[in-house]
């Protein structure tokens, strides 16, 4: 089966785009050809989407090959998606690109996308989202969505190495308004411990500071579903979030982690100095985290999900 991805990037610490180069990857192993569309783009923040879809759709056009199925990673490459010839065409979509567009941007912006928004979604023969919250929001606007968690690959977590703990917390994303690291800057001052922001590293040095870290922080104004959440589960690093999004779906307050309030200073300071002097309650998040990302998110759990979806 010939498979085609299209993504703005493969690469990074998290997000769609590393996530769909993890399925690649996987999809390989049981003997699937997919390849991987790169597409150069203008490295200017508001020139970055549309610069990638001009120049992905014209690679588009001058590609003769008719694939099995065609996987668009969000809505930017469905533009490129629209023009490549394949029997399938899928598009995923982690988060609500409208509600994302409009915090980011100007509000004729906004009122663009959500005007388009339907349309590019129609596009597509299958839709897919790996948040219940997402999958929910689309299904107000009429759309059908299937809901495919994105797995955790234990095997990527071998080369980290053994690390000492310090007095740490660290926060690992984008350097964007939505993530909410304005934030956290605003409050490292009242914080017992110090911070580490890692937001442009590589996904092994940026899980070596996870792992030798107290808490990971995830102060995100919204969110789907954040990949980092499960790698910190998985190295048993207990995390404080918001609660927006698709968090509450890994996240269980005071069972797998904390949750509190969006946009609320005080409260993430003061949850996070109460965390960091709670020994028996960090051991407790981080085992029943462990358990259940385990239980619920791995490959030999998921695998056989996007087996279906390229098959059917």
């Amino acid at each position: 089966m010939d498979i085609l991805f299209i993504s703005p990037t493969y690469t990074g610490t998290g997000g769609i785009g590393p996530h769909a180069f993890r399925v690649a990857e996987k999809l390989r192993e049981y003997g699937y050809d997919v390849e991987l569309m790169d597409v150069p783009h203008i490295p200017i923040k508001n020139m970055k989407n549309l610069s990638f879809s001009m120049f992905g759709t014209l690679k588009a056009l001058s590609n003769k090959k008719t694939y099995d199925a065609v996987h668009a990673w969000n809505i930017p490459s469905a533009f490129i998606m629209k023009k490549i010839k394949a029997k399938k065409k899928i598009l995923s979509v982690h988060g609500v690109y409208s509600h994302q567009v409009g915090m980011l941007h100007s509000k004729l912006t906004s009122n663009i996308v959500n005007s388009k928004e339907s349309q590019v979604l129609d596009w597509a023969d299958v839709l897919t989202t790996d948040s219940k919250f997402v999958q929910s929001e689309y299904t107000k606007l009429g759309k059908k969505f299937e809901y495919i968690p994105a797995p955790l690959d234990s095997k990527k977590f071998q080369d980290i190495p053994m690390v000492e703990k310090k007095n740490q917390i660290v926060f690992v994303g984008r350097d964007s308004y939505e993530k909410g690291i304005d934030i956290l800057r605003n409050i490292e001052s009242k914080l017992n411990a110090s911070v580490k922001y890692c937001t442009n590293l590589d996904w092994n040095d940026a899980m070596k500071i996870v792992k030798e870290s107290k808490i990971l922080i995830v102060p995100s104004r919204t969110e789907s579903i954040p990949q980092v959440i499960k790698e910190a589960f998985f190295l048993q690093i207990p995390v404080i979030a918001t609660n927006v999004g698709g968090i509450p779906e890994l996240i269980s307050d005071g069972n797998t982690g904390l949750l509190v309030s969006p946009e609320n200073h005080q409260e993430m300071a003061n949850t996070i100095n109460t965390l960091l002097d709670d020994d028996e309650t960090q051991q407790k998040l981080s085992k029943n985290a462990f358990d259940f990302i385990n239980k619920n998110f791995s490959w030999d759990v998921l695998l056989e999900e996007y087996i279906k979806l390229y098959q059917s």
